[in-house]
This record gives structure tokens, C-alpha cells and sequence, in this order.
């Protein structure tokens, strides 16, 4: 895997990710333990999807060999937006929503996955190490102020 400061950002959150989602899975019911985690995962997840697609992502869609990808994840980004606005409207001790929280998890962590093993070994070895340290840096940034627009929005919402 590749090992520049922007994959191991990407990989840690990735990591705080699996573990929030197992988290979830062992609670049952509308609980407060349950609605904690998943409001701290949709904020997290938000937080991150925008911050990796202002810094890595913009500097792959710049990459004509990396552009693909990066649209890909983009797109698998809004699917997953889209899976936590679903989930926010079920009731949480319905069956219903568990189904779709599985849904939503293997999705993301379907996604995840893709992103450690396919997407950023490519991209650590298309894009110089300045502009990797640069992109870190961008990331760095960005994420604590995507974090304060995740608890402003629910998903879905365009922040314009």
C-alpha cells in the first residue's frame, strides 16, 4: 500500500470507519448507544468523502490516467450519501433499517477496500511525492472544517 502522509490520513479514517460500522452492527434497537455512533460515522464519513475529494480526488480528475478512478469513487461517495439520508428516515429498531444499514456497510466498505488496494497505490505512483505532501496538507485542512458542515447537513443536502 502506498505509505505518503495523504494514503495514511486516508487509511486511518478509513480504519475509525470499519470499526464505527462494527460498532453499530453489535447494538439492536432505537438506543442512544445506536444513534451516537451512526450520527458519529454519517459525520465522519461526510467529513471525509468531501475533504479526500477537495485534495485527492480533484488532483486524480486532473490525472487523465487516474480520472476514471476518481469519478468512480465520487460516485460510490454519493451512493453512500445517499444510503445515510435513506437510513436517517427509518425507524431504527425496524428490520427495515438494519437491511439498509447492511446495505450501506458493505457498500462503503466495499468502497474503502477498493480505495487501499486499487485506487491509491495508482495515484502514489502517478503523482509526484511534492504533490502528494501537498495534497496531505490539503486534507489536513480541509477535514476539520468538513467536519463542522457534516453536523450542519444531513446527507444528501448541497452545500453550496
Amino acid at each position: 500500500m502506498a505509505d505518503a502522509r495523504i494514503f495514511a490520513d486516508l487509511k486511518a479514517d478509513h480504519d475509525r470507519h470499519r470499526e464505527l460500522l462494527a460498532r453499530i452492527a453489535e447494538t439492536s434497537g432505537d438506543t442512544p448507544e445506536r444513534r451516537e455512533l451512526f450520527e458519529n460515522f454519517r459525520i465522519e464519513v461526510s467529513a471525509h468523502a468531501a475533504a479526500e475529494e477537495e485534495s485527492l480526488y480533484a488532483a486524480m480528475l486532473a490525472k487523465p490516467d487516474l480520472r476514471d478512478e476518481a469519478r468512480h469513487s465520487v460516485s460510490e461517495h454519493k451512493e453512500v450519501d445517499d444510503l445515510l439520508g435513506e437510513l436517517m428516515d427509518i425507524e431504527m429498531s425496524s428490520g427495515a433499517w438494519l437491511t439498509k444499514f447492511k446495505e450501506m456497510r458493505h457498500r462503503y466498505e466495499h468502497h474503502i477496500d477498493e480505495e487501499e488496494e486499487e485506487m491509491f497505490p495508482a495515484a502514489a505512483e502517478d503523482l509526484p511525492k511534492a504533490e502528494q505532501d501537498r495534497l496531505a496538507k490539503i486534507f489536513e485542512d480541509r477535514k476539520p472544517k468538513e467536519l463542522e458542515l457534516a453536523e450542519e447537513n444531513s446527507p444528501g443536502d448541497d452545500r453550496d
